[in-house]
């Protein structure tokens, strides 16, 4: 029997995951779909069938999985699985990979993810205290020894989070609380090291890891300015980035694992953001979905079939062995200027894909219209280089970007460059005192 596939979302993440469907040796076994609220061109070309809707409004989904005839789903983003796509999907008869609404809290809930990891004594925990009262978190703010990583409880894009003696001072911190509308706050210790993030492919109890890739969120180059939703990410060509140690990816494995184990039933992508500190690695954040540019890093040079992983998930069946080509990769995204505090929308972008020589070229969140492709108020598209070292995936991104062009947009050139790799690699030697 052949199936019907339904990508639901619509950015850079889910044209990787379309792609990797498409290269599927057994593409002719089945028909994919897509839906999203915004027209990625880049998908269009890909699926049978294109369907502009709010992806997270469930009934939506599921009438245009109905209508499709949908036998099997795959979720990107992390709103719809907030919202209870994957619940409403399942309630019509339809298999889709990714958690549970309930699940997918691990990353929707702040409070509920450090409490969570609390109560199954999972590892790497930072200390943490939890506020619905605004002005006792200030009064914590004040009493505590040391900086803190503010933190909304809630979804936000990845630009949520404020880090007292980095980004701003405790009284900034103070009067960010103040002007706000979060109904909860988490406040832990600011975690001091290099940050990295391992996605794992999680169902019927096993849990696959993905090499480590570690994503750039501030907007400017030398990591200043504003937190992003992502500027661009690097992968090396084993599982280890070139600060780390196997024993770290061990470490972060273990958390995974462990997580798992205490969450019972959870099925999709489980992604962990550590951070490789002087005590260890510690856990900044989990996330429900693959990772959005990391998902750009993973998928290209993943040999195993994306499209048989999802067959066994929904089959019940031991999920086939991943292996990945021995590859560095180098992403960079093309934003709209003023990314992410004033982004400048509705500018016509012309992609040469043809010239854009051995890199990769996924589309974000643009918008095709009739007349061109134009931006939104995020990140519009990505490059990405695929090669033997970092240096040289970073000058196939670079001379990628070069073709496409920079009128009206913003880009980190600086991502994948030796010297800020070599800054990684010192910082942590240092932190181990080497």
């Amino acid at each position: 029997m052949s199936d019907t596939l339904l990508l639901v979302g619509g950015g850079g993440r889910e044209h990787a995951i379309a792609r990797a469907l498409d290269e599927s040796p057994d593409r002719d076994e089945f028909d994919l779909y897509a839906c999203a609220g915004n027209r990625n061109p880049g998908i269009a070309r890909i699926a049978a069938g294109f369907e502009t809707l709010d992806t997270s409004d469930p009934d939506a989904v599921v009438a245009y999985a109905e209508e499709v005839g949908a036998t099997l789903a795959v979720i990107g983003p992390e709103k719809p699985l907030a919202e209870g796509v994957v619940d409403a999907l399942e309630a019509a008869g339809v298999y889709a990979f990714g958690p549970k609404q309930a699940d997918a809290r691990i990353e929707v809930d702040k409070s509920f993810q450090r409490e969570f990891m609390a109560e199954h004594d999972i590892p790497g925990c930072p200390d943490y205290a939890v506020f619905d009262d605004m002005e006792a978190a200030c009064e914590y703010i004040d009493e505590y020894d040391g900086d803190l990583a503010v933190k909304p409880a809630g979804l936000t894009g990845g630009k949520g989070v404020r880090v007292t003696g980095d980004q701003i001072t405790k009284e900034e911190a103070k009067a960010y609380l103040r002007d706000s509308d979060y109904e909860t706050v988490v406040l832990e210790e600011r975690l001091v090291g290099e940050e990295f993030t391992i996605q794992a492919i999680v169902a019927n109890d096993d849990v696959l890891i993905t090499p480590a890739v570690q994503d750039h969120k501030r907007a400017y180059e030398g990591d200043e300015g504003p937190n992003t939703g992502g500027m661009g990410s690097y992968t090396d060509a084993s599982f280890q980035l070139p600060f780390m140690t196997e024993a770290d990816s061990v470490e972060a494995l273990n958390v995974l694992r462990s997580t798992v184990e205490a969450l019972d039933d959870y099925r999709g992508i489980l992604y962990g953001q550590f951070m490789l500190t002087a005590e260890g690695v510690k856990v900044v954040e989990f996330n429900a979905r693959f990772g959005d540019p990391e998902a750009m890093n993973t998928l290209p040079v993943l040999n195993t079939d994306f499209y048989e992983i999802l067959t066994k998930a929904r089959d019940g069946e031991p999920l086939p062995e991943l292996d990945f080509q021995e590859k560095a990769t180098v992403c960079k995204y093309a934003t709209p200027a003023g990314y992410p505090t004033n982004p400048e929308a509705g500018t016509k972008i012309t992609v040469d894909e043809d010239s854009a020589g051995d890199a990769l070229l996924y589309y974000a969140s643009v918008d095709e219209r009739d007349d061109g492709i134009y931006t939104t108020t995020s990140r519009a598209f990505a490059v990405v280089g695929v090669a033997d070292t970092i240096a040289a995936a970073e000058e196939q991104a670079e001379d990628a970007l070069a073709v496409a062009g920079e009128d009206g947009l913003h880009i980190r050139h600086d991502i994948g460059k030796a010297d800020l790799v070599q800054r990684r690699i010192d910082h942590v030697a240092e932190l181990r005192g080497e």
